[in-house]
């Protein structure tokens, strides 16, 4: 008789080759070369440095030109495997909750002059005041964050943002499609907890939360500590003439006179930042003006009322005199188990740089030389779906742990890349859906002696296409 444990380790067994297959139909070009060229992502020993050396895996059946040629020419249908990942079961954080964030990661080009549509990503330098602008194609990640400490996370898209995108307006379109195929796939029906969404201080949160207000979403991000937020309006005093206030006094963060009793405080004791405490003032909200992500915005500006929370720790790894962090929730009326709920859940965000550690390091996102975008598109996409298969394969992997390493004190909760160390092992047994290769000669190549007398076009860096309204034309349009 089947025990419970090989009942549960079949069923995972037949989930990740039954995603396999289906991603082996949402390759409508080249698709026998790109579903080996992601097997031998998977399969290959230690981190991927180039496409030429994937070749040299078993798993890659081609030559190594046939994987540039696949990532160059190659077809993958993006929306059918948002939809597929979608359908996957999905990790629940914060009490049972889906919990998505949000974050960008870009894939530095500096010295690609003939890459088009790069722009200027801002990374941080090795120290901690230092920053720089360098050029690359910056890329818009949604994953479903699980509860507790840990390194993985389910990636749901990916978006390259370009030079004529607006990034708050990119990213609200990108959510609401992320949080429609979850309801279509039934992950969230009527009556359950709303999706929470996580964001960092690169996004106007405000913004998100007017533009996704027709969703059962709740957003919590970081705000700057320099903000000056306001409270509402006070009751209107009988006899007052003249127009209505909209806005109360200022609540500034820089300024402790300027607050007023929180709503809520409360105290954590926490295993890595040690005692965390939490102070919530309820309906803040800022003042908009016609600028940034409210330039195109028709008509008065909305008040965007929400929760305002102050998370005070101890320690942060590396920093024994951590700062406070400021978030903002467009959650209102929250009582002092949900303020709880959202500053735990923003912590868990962090995870999403882990992940974006494993696609760059281990994974090879960022090492091909491509000069087109959509070549990185498409390489971008058969990186997701290896980590995807990965996640899939994490509760049937064996622990191929090296004798430095010490043993996972949880069964079944591997990282990442102890999944990937023993997945050839997996392959036999999850079967390949691609063809094998066909005998045939190289082409003959570009003669001896002869020069490339097409030279490839230099492209600028930066935002060159300029949007149609400016601040000068609205405030002419406005008087």
């Amino acid at each position: 008789m089947m025990s419970v444990h090989d009942t549960g380790q079949a069923d995972a067994l037949g989930e990740l080759s039954g995603f396999r297959q289906r991603f082996y139909e949402c390759l409508t070009g080249r698709a026998d070369a790109l579903f080996e060229l992601t097997d031998a992502v998977l399969c290959s020993d230690g981190p991927v440095t180039s496409l030429a050396e994937l070749s040299l895996a078993a798993e890659h059946r081609r030559g190594h030109g046939t994987g540039y040629d696949a990532i160059n020419h190659g077809r993958v249908e993006a929306d059918r495997l948002r939809t597929t990942l979608a359908r996957l079961p999905l990790p629940r954080a914060a009490g049972g909750r889906i919990v998505l964030a949000v974050d960008v990661s870009p894939w530095l080009r500096p010295d690609a002059a003939c890459s088009p549509e790069r722009l200027f990503c801002h990374v941080y330098g090795r120290s901690r005041s230092t920053s720089q602008l360098i050029p690359g194609w910056p890329y818009s990640f949604v994953a479903a964050l699980e509860t507790g400490r840990t390194s993985w996370t389910a990636i749901l898209d990916a978006v390259r943002l370009g030079p004529a995108d607006d990034a708050t307006a990119v990213t609200a379109a990108q959510l609401r499609e992320v949080v429609g195929r979850i309801m279509g796939a039934g992950h969230w029906r009527p009556g359950d907890p709303h999706i929470l969404i996580v964001t960092d201080a690169g996004y106007d949160v405000t913004r998100l939360a007017f533009v996704l207000a027709d969703l059962p979403v709740e957003l919590v991000g970081r705000i700057r500590s320099d903000r000056v937020l306001l409270r509402p309006a006070p009751p209107r005093q009988p006899g007052t003439v003249g127009r209505p206030r909209k806005h109360g006094g200022v609540f500034t963060l820089a300024e402790e006179n300027s607050w007023h009793a929180p709503d809520h405080t409360t105290s954590t004791d926490t295993t890595r930042y040690g005692h965390a405490q939490a102070r919530a003032w309820d309906r803040l909200h800022p003042r908009l003006t016609h600028r940034g992500s409210w330039l195109d915005h028709e008509g008065e500006l909305p008040l965007v009322e929400g929760t305002v929370i102050r998370l005070q720790v101890d320690h942060l790894p590396g920093d024994r005199d951590p700062k406070p962090v400021w978030l903002w929730s467009s959650v209102t009326c929250a009582d002092a188990e949900l303020v709880d709920l959202l500053w735990q859940a923003f912590l868990r965000r962090f995870d999403l740089e882990h992940t974006f550690r494993l696609l760059k390091q281990t994974l090879g996102w960022t090492r091909p030389k491509l000069r087109a975008p959509g070549s990185a598109d498409r390489w971008t996409w058969l990186v997701l779906v290896a980590h995807t298969q990965l996640r899939l394969a994490r509760p049937i992997a064996e622990d191929l742990r090296h004798p430095w390493e010490r043993p996972v004190t949880e069964p079944r909760r591997l990282t990442p890349a102890r999944v990937r160390r023993g997945f050839r092992n997996l392959h036999a047994k999850t079967g390949s859906p691609a063809a094998a290769p066909k005998p045939s000669r190289p082409g003959p190549g570009r003669p001896p002696g002869s020069r490339n007398t097409h030279r490839a076009t230099r492209h600028n860096v930066g935002k060159t296409i300029k949007r149609d309204l400016t601040l000068e034309q609205h405030q002419n349009r406005t008087g």
